[in-house]
């Protein structure tokens, strides 16, 4: 009988291991192979598009200006059967 030699695996793009194809994610920005391990860890790109999108992070913006103080509410005078 005849050996079949087929190979229905892949390379993980974020970790590098070898998994099945048809268990596995795509990269969400260039479609590359994710093993679902990976996908369970809660990784989403492989290393390129992450390393690349870490490069592109805007520098924090500064803190925005505390907002103003509610204006005080007016002060309510007692009744004159509640003062001692």
């Amino acid at each position: 009988m005849a050996d079949l030699r087929e190979h229905d695996s892949m390379f993980c793009r974020a970790c590098g291991n070898e998994e099945r194809a048809s268990e596995g994610y795509p990269c969400r920005t260039c479609g590359t192979f994710i093993c679902v391990i990976c996908n369970l860890r809660g990784v989403i790109q492989c290393k390129a598009c992450a390393e690349k999108e870490q490069g592109k992070a805007q520098p924090p913006a500064p803190p925005a200006e505390a907002p103003p103080a509610p204006p005080a509410k007016p002060e309510i005078a007692m009744p004159e059967w509640l003062v001692d």
